[in-house]
């Protein structure tokens, strides 16, 4: 679970590409959410770092949805990580949590249009930049390091939104979050994040998640300070990030959705 940013036009998404719908079938929905997110960001990204008039006007609408529910914005319903969604979801019944998903992608979708607003020397959707990785490279971004790390009134924000009680709370809290990494132009890997919030939805799996968030900003700094013993001893500092991505895949905390 590494805080090092790939390339701007990565696609973040999870493998369904290859496999397309007929795979699909087979993965939990929570995957199925992060490809739909990743794969829809990655396209419009690359084109809105080009510059294309198409892409600038799409991201100009989905900002207004940020920090908002789906419903909230009529102008938004039918975007294409919407539409790419349903697909995916066809069939599964009750089971999927259709709106649930559709909330996870439309908050993501929207959260990314903020961060990535007026950006064009990179993009803010990078694989593998979690949550909780984002805030502690903020947080070092703002000239805090060490044990001033764990008291930072940024640590405060995310531990508020791990703690929120209802979607709109945590769409809020993230939503500020986000303008102070677009401001110190921090990454974020937001079909991750969207696969995260399709969870946090069912209470049974809310734990779970908030737990994630809390290792991510501790790994962050563990693998931060292996990287800089690495600089001196030559041993590799990826490895920590390495062992935790093994078989855990867009399941657990190291996944990486």
């Amino acid at each position: 679970m590494t805080i090092t940013p790939t390339t701007a036009g990565t696609d973040a998404s999870p493998p369904l590409e290859n496999g397309g719908e007929k795979d699909a079938e087979r993965l939990p929905v929570h995957r199925l959410v992060s490809g739909a997110t990743g794969k829809y960001i990655a396209r419009l990204q690359v084109q809105y770092l080009a510059d294309r008039p198409h892409a600038v006007s799409e991201l100009a609408r989905l900002r207004r949805g940020a920090g908002k529910r789906a419903h909230e914005v009529m102008d938004l319903l039918g975007i294409k990580a919407m539409d790419d969604l349903a697909v995916l979801l066809e069939g599964r019944g009750q089971s999927s949590r259709a709106e649930n998903a559709e909330e996870a992608v439309f908050l993501a979708c929207t959260l990314w249009a903020l961060h990535q607003q007026s950006g064009r020397d990179q993009g803010m959707h990078q694989r593998n930049q979690n949550l909780g990785g984002a805030v502690r490279a903020l947080i070092r971004a703002q000239g805090t390091a060490g044990e001033d790390e764990e008291s930072s009134p940024l640590r405060k924000r995310l531990v508020r939104v791990g703690t929120a009680e209802s979607l709109d709370s945590v769409a809020v809290r993230l939503r500020e979050i986000v303008l102070l990494l677009r401001g110190a132009k921090v990454p974020l890997d937001y079909a991750r994040l969207a696969g995260q919030l399709y969870r946090w939805q069912h209470r049974p799996e809310r734990a779970g998640v908030q737990r994630e968030w809390g290792r991510e900003f501790h790994l962050a700094a563990a693998t931060a300070g292996k990287k800089g013993r690495s600089a001196t001893s030559g041993t590799d500092g990826e490895a920590i990030d390495r062992t935790l991505a093994a078989d855990e895949e867009y399941g657990g905390y190291a996944a990486g959705e």
